[in-house]
């Protein structure tokens, strides 16, 4: 463990953190040899496990050729080939890739990129981006206003102008997708249509609200009401892309779907190097394009070729393996063994998602509903970590406070016997957690 008071490591938070050595595979490994399921990706991001030796060697071929161009000079080979193989993985054909180094920048981006589309169509009027509570799409103050993620936002709400953030609440599993979407006319009508630049959302909800979907239909409706309202659909895949929910694109999960911008990023360079980034459709290009002639944003490492070639290398192996499709059979899987988790464990309320996006809702079986202090989350991540697997909890997914959940999220790689690893650590920990 790391002694923080003779370091000189700014840390997230004031408890001992190992030193993390080697990865491969599934698997983490400390200083002291000992070994970690990664059961959630780091924070979803590690799709094809760690320590692949395809992906080093690409960037290092890169970095030896040419590591670094600013975009408002030059493109590259790399960053030319990725976003035409980008668009064609993803289903978008004609879309324009832009390439940032993570999640939040990508989502300003796609904030600022729907903006400037309605001043350019001569509409500067809007401006405001609806979105839904609850919601993360990221750190940055743009992105985090974005959010509808109570506990991350606080300290930091007078520094956001929040009537430009109107909230949607958030997917009724017990409606229809299309009664759930037709919610959204109330908050448009409420906002004032003539200022609403965007709507946008997380197909399959992540650090939220684990794993939480809508029902089919409901992406297809959103996308007819957007455009009824001449809004644009931004669909934040940040977590749910690049095949993690067993599909290219969670969105169209309940049907084919096809939103005006989509933002993307954790598993596109699957923790190689940093990179996300924003496709956009010929309409929002062209229409930037064929006004100002420019995109009025920019970050100094936008389309780092490096990164790019990661992210290039990394959808090689994608591809190569198949991991969209194994991701979906791995999924069912593991929700299976969720679900019997379930049942032997009554703090467990639901489990549920999409591929290998998956949560549990954690609270109180005489209820039925999240505990009145949030705590049992970390509880059982804890407990998980003393048997050697890593999860994600969160809180506050009720109201901002109460609502405990497990996010699940391991490789896209992962085998039968890792699966079965994973569940039975779970066990062990939802069990001690309640002793």
């Amino acid at each position: 463990m790391t002694d923080s008071s003779s370091s000189s490591v700014f840390y997230r938070s004031r408890k001992s953190y190992p030193v993390a050595v080697r990865g491969e595979g599934v698997y983490l490994y400390d200083a002291g040899g000992r070994r970690y399921l990664d059961g959630s990706s780091g924070a979803l991001v590690a799709n094809i496990g760690h320590g692949r030796a395809e992906v080093a060697d690409a960037l290092a071929r890169q970095a030896r050729a040419l590591p670094f161009v600013h975009g408002s000079q030059f493109t590259s080979p790399v960053l030319e080939e990725y976003a035409a193989r980008l668009v064609s993985f993803l289903g978008l054909p004609g879309f324009r890739f832009w390439a940032v180094s993570g999640g939040s920048e990508a989502n300003e981006s796609a904030i600022k990129l729907a903006r400037q589309y309605h001043v350019e169509r001569g509409e500067p009027g809007r401006y405001k981006v609806i979105t839904r509570l609850p919601s993360y799409h990221g750190a940055s103050l743009g992105a985090l206003a974005a959010s509808g993620m109570g506990a991350r936002r606080a300290i930091y709400a007078p520094l956001m102008n929040e009537a430009a953030w109107p909230k949607l609440p958030r997917p009724d599993p017990r409606l229809s997708g299309e009664a759930d979407a037709e919610r959204l006319r109330a908050v448009l009508e409420e906002a004032g249509p003539e200022t609403v630049a965007a709507f946008m959302a997380e197909p399959v909800v992540g650090a939220s609200d684990a794993a939480l979907a809508p029902n089919a239909g409901y992406h297809a409706r959103i996308a007819e009401i957007c455009r009824e309202y001449g809004i644009l659909f931004i669909a934040d895949e940040v977590m749910s892309g690049m095949g993690r929910c067993g599909s290219p694109l969670a969105v169209r999960l309940g049907g084919d779907v096809t939103p005006d911008l989509v933002v993307l990023g954790k598993g596109l360079a699957a923790g190689y190097a940093p990179l996300a980034g924003l496709a956009a459709s010929a309409e929002v290009y062209g229409t930037v394009m064929n006004g100002s002639g420019a995109f009025k944003h920019g970050f100094t490492y936008a389309g780092h070729p490096v990164s790019v070639a990661a992210g290039l290398a990394v959808l090689d192996i994608v591809e190569r393996e198949g991991l969209t499709e194994r991701a979906r059979v791995q999924g069912e899987r593991l929700l299976t063994g969720l679900r019997e988790l379930k049942e032997r464990h009554p703090l467990v309320l639901d489990a549920r998602g999409h591929g290998l996006l998956l949560g549990l809702v954690l609270g109180d079986p005489a209820t039925g509903e999240a505990f009145g202090t949030p705590g049992i989350a970390e509880r059982v991540a804890r407990a998980a970590w003393e048997r050697g697997l890593i999860t994600y909890p969160g809180t506050g997914a009720v109201d901002g406070t109460r609502g405990d959940h497990l996010l699940l999220g391991p490789p896209l790689s992962i085998a039968d016997a890792e699966v079965d690893e994973l569940l039975a650590a779970l066990d062990g920990a939802l069990g001690e957690a309640v002793g």
